[in-house]
């Protein structure tokens, strides 16, 4: 990167990991009054947000950066609480499909507000402005 400092850069990496621990406090105490954890809300997040509120499970490891056995053991907790179900992938018999309930929309819809008020709330406006065009941050 021509023009910019190892200063810099480390600057910006140690702010970003700044933010995203105080983002992650936050929403681990805030998300926890709606009964979930962050990452239970980031799959059911993610569930809610792509078409026919289903996704299959590596796909959905990878888009919440966990591993599979990790993201295995998430999904078995929203399972028992009715907020996801599993099915198989009809054209790979090997393939599950995580698929959000009508439970786990609802509890979605009521942790969703609360989830972007703390992030809006936490993240600093220039992080905010600098992913929103694309920009890095000086």
């Amino acid at each position: 990167m021509s023009g910019v400092t190892d200063e810099t850069v480390v600057g910006t990496w140690r702010a970003i990991a700044a933010s995203h621990a105080a983002a992650n406090a936050a929403l681990e105490r805030e998300l926890a009054r709606q009964g979930l954890g962050v990452s239970e809300f980031e799959v059911l997040d993610r569930l809610s947000e792509s078409p026919e509120h289903k996704f299959r499970a590596q796909e959905l490891a990878d888009a919440v950066h966990l591993s599979q056995s990790a993201l295995s053991r998430l999904i078995d907790r929203l399972e028992k609480n009715g907020l996801v179900e599993r099915c198989l992938c009809g054209e790979d018999r090997r393939g599950i499909y995580v698929l959000l309930t009508e439970a786990g929309l609802r509890r979605h819809a009521e942790a969703a507000p609360v989830h972007r008020e703390v992030l809006a709330r936490i993240l600093p406006p220039e992080l905010v402005q600098c992913q929103c065009t694309g920009t890095v941050p000086a």
